[in-house]
Parts: structure tokens; C-alpha cells; sequence
């Protein structure tokens, strides 16, 4: 009786050792993954922080000029 509980008791433990070292190396693949996906991202945000402040820029640019011709506009119209 002893003896039948031991072999239980071990392909139990077998079992459970090669599930939990499979679970393991899929997490640390999972883990490789992620951290590179984050990297990724991480570059492509800063890089589209840096467009954004050049289109503000850009657009502050349009509309300062956009306001002077209008403001031009304005004064030849009066004119005429």
C-alpha cells in the first residue's frame, strides 16, 4: 500500500514538474516578447511626439499667416 501511494505520489510529481517547467518556459518566451513589443512602442511614441510638436509648430506657422492675410484682406477691402 505504501509502495502504490509512492508511485502515485511520483507520477504526480512528474506530471506536475514537466506542466510547471512547460508553463515557465512559455512565460519567459511571453516575457521576451512583450519586453520587445514594448520597446517597439516605446521608440514609435516618441517618435510620434516628436511629429506632433512639429505639426503644432507647423500649424501655429499657418495660422500666424493665415491672420496676417487675412488682416491684409481686410485692409483692401476697406480701402477699396
Amino acid at each position: 500500500e505504501d509502495e502504490e501511494i509512492y508511485d502515485k505520489m511520483a507520477c504526480w510529481c512528474q506530471t506536475n514538474d514537466r506542466e510547471k517547467t512547460k508553463a515557465i518556459k512559455d512565460a519567459e518566451v511571453r516575457i521576451d516578447t512583450l519586453t520587445t513589443k514594448i520597446e517597439e512602442l516605446t521608440a514609435t511614441s516618441a517618435q510620434l511626439n516628436t511629429e506632433i510638436k512639429n505639426l503644432e509648430k507647423e500649424v501655429a506657422e499657418n495660422q500666424a499667416s493665415l491672420d496676417q492675410a487675412t488682416s491684409i484682406r481686410e485692409k483692401q477691402l476697406a480701402e477699396f
